[in-house]
């Protein structure tokens, strides 16, 4: 009886998070929003996104566009998706493997090295277009006190108009080739 019941609340837990996704695309599809774009990777996958997200004007990210993947788990809206960029990207506050370290995608709660405020981290009000919303101001707006990208800060704070500015052409640049 108990495992019919875990089965029953995991079906019920995945309707939700596919009503909540499909509405989600749906809005964004029917009223987009400037700087990114979002669709299904795989028609037949509600839980995995791909994201193209323009870079911000007046940064060195502008003329780039750089794709990336949501993840959404079944506990979704109470837990965040994961966001990680598949193009290549250098900065502060992305890993070198494209995993976006950003407080709106950190886990609800108190964050345990108490940097940052609960109401910083992921609330199940947020929505698939102010995650996108908050990276593409990251991508203007880089947290180097927190950095997922150590040397990425390190340009950021001592080389700014040189080596950060280079790096971020490179990336740019390679997101035209594709």
């Amino acid at each position: 009886m108990i495992e019919a019941t875990v089965d029953r609340n995991t079906f019920h837990n995945r309707e939700i998070v596919n009503v909540a996704q499909i509405t989600s695309l749906k809005d964004l599809n029917k009223n987009p929003v400037d700087g990114f774009s979002a669709g299904l990777i795989d028609e037949s996958d509600i839980f995995k996104w791909e994201v193209l997200v323009m870079g911000p004007p007046d940064t060195f990210y502008d003329g780039g566009c750089f794709k990336a993947h949501l993840i959404f788990t079944s506990e979704y809206p109470l837990k965040p998706p994961k966001m990680k960029f598949i193009s290549e990207i250098w900065h502060p506050n992305i890993d070198i493997h494209g995993d976006v370290c950003i407080s709106i995608l950190h886990e609800p709660g108190d964050d345990k090295w108490g940097y940052e405020d609960a109401k910083e981290r992921w609330v199940p009000v947020h929505s698939v277009e102010s995650i996108l919303l908050s990276v593409i101001s990251m991508l203007a707006d880089p947290n180097d006190q927190s950095p997922a990208n150590v040397d990425a800060a390190k340009d950021w704070r001592q080389d700014y108009h040189g080596e950060f500015k280079k790096k971020v052409k490179r990336c740019v640049r390679k997101t035209e080739d594709m």
